[in-house]
């Protein structure tokens, strides 16, 4: 029974993975001497004379390549639930970072006695290659569509949470609201991230990226003003993107929030 139970869940993974990949439009932008595929979702009924909340959605570091699917594993099928394309209307785009490069400006050491690995952060870096190419998309997006610029929104897991972090800071006073889960970024550019509202998730037992990590820009936010909302989830593990998009105000939260 165990094994049937595991294959009915493995297919209906891959049904709303398929349906996902049929649903997200497969773009591909180029900046210079640079590629960045990207998967598009217009809402439904899509009207190019209205203007849209726009909603960007970095994927982690697993989900990196230039296959223009595996940035969709996670999250994209939950905008194709009725109820929320209804709701909340939104153009939703799903780029792909290369295996080569990461959203944010990250380091990383090993210890050489434990042999784990550690995280830093340093925004003041040139911003890297994905990122580049991200804010580059960003701006051709304008272009090729009407989005309302009171309701632009960001978020992501993991490298993808990261990465917000720094496009948010990239990108000041241009985002109403974004999430991070199971990230982190550099506290010193918070002057720049409090105008933008903030929800950040996190697994306690995570074993990848430190818990405390989430921790400490939530604080560093909140103590410079900002609105910052964190969700700490006892026992679980890298995977808290599980929890968090199960929060029942997950969509409603984000697009109440406007500039």
């Amino acid at each position: 029974m165990k094994r049937i139970y595991f294959l009915l869940v493995g297919l209906l993974i891959l049904t709303g993975f398929a349906n996902a990949q049929d649903q997200f439009q497969k773009k591909v932008f180029i900046n210079g001497n640079d590629t960045l595929p990207y998967r598009l979702l217009l809402p439904l009924d899509y009207d190019a004379n209205k203007a849209y909340p726009l909603l960007i959605f970095l994927h982690g570091a697993g989900e990196r390549g230039n296959d223009n699917e595996k940035q969709l594993v996670h999250g994209a099928k939950m905008f194709l639930v009725d109820s929320v394309r209804k709701n909340y209307p939104a153009i939703v785009v799903f780029p792909q970072c290369s295996t080569t490069s990461f959203w944010a400006s990250i380091g990383f050491t090993i210890d050489s006695v434990t042999k784990k690995r550690s995280i830093s952060f340093n925004a003041a870096n040139k911003p890297s290659a994905a990122m580049k190419s991200l804010m580059a998309l960003y701006k051709q997006l304008h272009k090729d569509h009407k989005i309302d610029k009171d309701r632009q929104y960001a978020g992501g897991l993991s490298m993808g949470a990261m990465g917000t972090f720094e496009l948010v800071n990239r990108l000041p006073d241009t985002f109403a609201a974004a999430f991070a889960i199971c990230g982190g970024g550099d506290t010193s550019t918070v002057e720049k991230l409090k105008p933008t509202a903030w929800w950040i998730f996190h697994g306690l037992e995570d074993a990848v990226v430190d818990p405390q990590f989430s921790k400490d820009m939530a604080a560093a936010l909140e103590q410079n003003g900002a609105e910052v909302k964190l969700s700490l989830y006892p026992a679980v593990n890298h995977n808290s993107w599980d929890n968090a998009f199960k929060e029942p105000d997950f969509f409603s939260w984000i697009f109440s929030h406007k500039k």
